[in-house]
């Protein structure tokens, strides 16, 4: 049963990973005219801009279900050798313990909440001072949130040295 999640999480990223890559190759296609005309630049640069945002977005969950599906795979199945011994990669696919797969991923996670909204902030249209408030107390939120994620993790990288 968990060699099925591991498969379909793996080929669920790999979708999500052409979905992103068919939204940044509509920007590349209609980059080729984003100097016709200034209204149609100004077009374009909106489009570009959530096309791109989207992208990332996706490009994040994809990471999400990839981590998640080799961790249960190293978890649950075997380790990934590869993944063990690889001098120059950034470990972040390697998984000992069902809390370390927990908090890379709710880490990714925020990531992707973090880009959802800067990709709903960009479309919205402000037009009074509440909704710039509401802006400022949300990019105010995330920032806490960052910071707290960095905490807690230097927080556990010291209690580890000790």
């Amino acid at each position: 049963m968990i060699f099925l999640a591991v498969v379909a999480s793996i080929l669920a990223a790999l979708i999500l990973v052409l979905i992103g890559t068919y939204d940044i190759w509509i920007v590349l296609k209609h980059s080729l005219h984003m100097f016709a005309s200034q209204s149609y630049f100004e077009e374009f640069h909106k489009d570009a801009i959530k096309h791109i945002v989207s992208a990332v977005d996706v490009y994040l969950i994809a990471t999400v279900l990839l981590i998640f599906g080799l961790g249960l795979y190293e978890l649950f199945i075997s380790k990934i050798d590869f993944i063990e011994n690889a001098e120059r990669s950034s470990k972040i696919l390697m998984v000992h313990t069902l809390d370390q797969l927990k908090e890379k991923l709710a880490k990714v996670i925020l990531m992707v909440l973090i880009v959802t909204f800067f990709k709903y902030a960009i479309e919205f249209h402000y037009e009074d001072i509440k909704t710039l408030l509401f802006l400022s107390v949300g990019v105010f939120l995330i920032s806490l949130s960052i910071y707290f994620m960095h905490k807690g993790h230097g927080e556990e990288n010291h209690e580890e040295n000790h």
